[in-house]
């Protein structure tokens, strides 16, 4: 699966405990400001790269002022991965896994059915309002009735 999809993406290899909808709405804010920071992150990571790349590609021809200059771009780029990979551990420690860092993308995982499945949420959304099940890419709302329309509640056991 790609990066840009929106589905179980970017998985962890251990096994994410399911949290029920109310504990993942309650976790929410805590998760969209740190999606926020590696949205972010992740922009000015990109930026920095492209410059990289066209500076190494230059490397043996380049002025003093620009190899200085490579140097500080080399040193934000291993700045900036850091700060993503310690808001990925903040995700990964509240049980949330970023599906797609560009988008703001964040599952939690849940059981629907007995199924392994996730709450789907994504930055600039109002609230957690969306489901899938593992390995689809098909995000459906989640019933304004909650529970009673299907999606078991699983308590999640720490």
């Amino acid at each position: 699966m790609s990066g840009n999809q929106v589905g179980s993406g970017e998985k962890t290899r251990k096994k994410k405990h399911p949290v029920d909808l109310h504990t993942a709405r309650r976790m929410l804010p805590l998760v969209q400001r740190i999606v926020s920071d590696i949205v972010h992150d992740a922009e000015e990571l990109d930026k920095f790269t492209f410059e990289q790349e066209g500076l190494d590609r230059n490397k043996i021809t380049l002025s003093w002022p620009e190899r200085q200059r490579r140097y500080a771009v080399q040193g934000e780029v291993v700045r900036l991965q850091s700060r993503i990979d310690e808001g990925r551990a903040e995700l990964d420690s509240l049980g949330a896994v970023l599906v797609n860092r560009h988008k703001g993308a964040v599952n939690f995982p849940t059981l629907v059915h007995g199924r392994p499945a996730y709450f789907s949420w994504q930055l600039g959304e109002d609230g957690l309002n969306f489901w899938q099940f593992d390995g689809e890419s098909t995000r459906r709302e989640i019933p304004a009735s909650g529970f009673d329309s299907g999606i078991h509640r699983t308590v999640s056991q720490r």
